[in-house]
């Protein structure tokens, strides 16, 4: 008899000891799971989470939790398993699309990504959450169907959605897109009654290829010094993947205010966190010739968009010299309407309206404004304020006044 209340008396001790060993919060052991997995001890962090998953097999956040760890370790087959597992269990639930998107998109299963999003389109009632609109466009852009990929985001970001990168992400669709433009540019330089104004015109006309990417064609006719010149380039920008492309340029000119042959390339990369950085090289054939290495460094913020530049030009005779210039950009309603700020030290080696052996130095400042007034018709103009030392002894001061317009078709 003592020994069978022995034995009932063992028996409710351990079974309540494991009771007590089975209740949890659930939410604890999710934020305890999740800080592992963030801190990359993805194996840690999942055990965890499997343990909460034991008790409560439909919790959304933590499926999507480990969803993501598998995802973020290139597992993204026992990724999907767990991210279709966390919709199943919240159907209307923003976030396991969200991110059993990105796990489809990241390993190029762009075909069951469609299917995810139609079954998203279906439990909201076609009333998709701002985060899968963007997911949408970003299959669209996948799909290369840039044109359909811009209009979702555009709508979004005049909205005021908020996600990383995604200004830079417009920018991106707007160089890939397939708009044919032609535009016509006038500036104005006023140098104080110490030489003639200058007058600058230009036109061009801009198409796209698979080949070369935007493909714009520019002539520039001046009147200076006594006399009138024309310029003629070529740009173009090729696709090196969808993260990456380049610039080129090619001009030349007869007039000895430009440069007779004039060269350029770079190679611009998309980073994460919103980054950019290029490096590339240009060719200015003046009364001397002068080669220059460039690189910058551009990161989205918000609605803004910062850009550093850095330019060396190496001498024989004067060792190697720089120049640097710093822009910002603020975008309002779309992502071709914003205002700009600019301030430089030396001559942009994009400038073609001056020679640099002709300058030890020169700074400036520029304010502009660009408004897209319908989809076909945009306008901008700019204004700056720039010092040329042209010796030691002699400077220049300009009063420059740029205004443009653009038809697309």
């Amino acid at each position: 008899m003592r020994k069978s209340l022995f034995i009932l008396l063992f028996s409710a001790i351990t079974i309540g000891k494991l009771a007590a060993q089975d209740n949890f919060d659930p939410d604890e052991l999710f934020y305890e799971a999740r800080e592992l997995i963030l801190d990359g001890k993805y194996q840690q962090g999942r055990k965890i989470a499997f343990r909460a998953l034991d008790k409560y097999p439909e919790y959304a956040d933590i499926l999507i939790l480990v969803g993501r760890s598998y995802a973020w370790e290139g597992k993204n087959d026992s990724a999907s398993i767990y991210l279709d597992r966390a919709i199943l269990a919240s159907p209307t639930y923003a976030d396991a699309y969200s991110a059993n998107l990105d796990n489809l998109f990241w390993s190029e299963q762009y075909s069951k990504a469609g299917e995810v999003l139609a079954k998203a389109k279906a439990n909201f009632e076609d009333q998709l959450p701002p985060v899968i609109k963007y997911k949408e466009s970003r299959l669209l852009y996948y799909q290369e169907s840039y044109d359909e990929a811009y209009e979702i985001a555009e709508k979004l970001f005049d909205n005021g959605y908020k996600q990383e990168g995604f200004l830079g992400y417009l920018q991106n669709l707007q160089r890939l897109r397939r708009n044919s433009a032609v535009g016509v540019t006038y500036d104005y330089d006023n140098f104080r009654g110490e030489i003639d104004p200058w007058h600058t015109w230009s036109f061009y006309g801009r198409t796209r290829t698979n080949l070369t990417g935007s493909l714009i064609a520019r002539v520039t006719q001046s009147s200076r010094f006594d006399s009138f010149g024309t310029l003629y380039e070529l740009d173009a920008y090729p696709s090196l993947g969808k993260n990456s492309y380049a610039y080129l340029n090619i001009g030349g000119s007869g007039a000895s205010f430009f440069p007779k042959l004039r060269m350029g390339a770079s190679v611009y990369f998309n980073l994460p966190k919103a980054w950019e950085i290029e490096g590339g090289y240009r060719y200015l054939g003046f009364t001397e010739v002068t080669h220059i290495a460039t690189a910058s460094l551009g990161k989205y913020v918000g609605n803004w968009w910062f850009n550093f530049r850095l330019n060396f030009i190496p001498s024989a005779n004067d060792g190697t010299s720089t120049s640097g210039n710093i822009q910002a950009r603020y975008y309002f309603k779309t992502a071709e309407d914003f205002f700009s700020f600019q301030l430089s030290s030396g001559v942009s080696p994009d400038e073609e309206n001056r020679d640099q052996s002709q300058l030890l130095n020169s700074y400036r400042f520029r304010l502009g404004y660009q408004q897209l007034v319908s989809p076909r018709f945009m306008i901008y103009g700019y204004t700056g304020y720039s010092w040329d030392e042209l010796s030691s002894t002699n400077t220049r001061n300009d009063l420059n006044i740029s205004i443009g317009t653009e038809y697309r078709f």
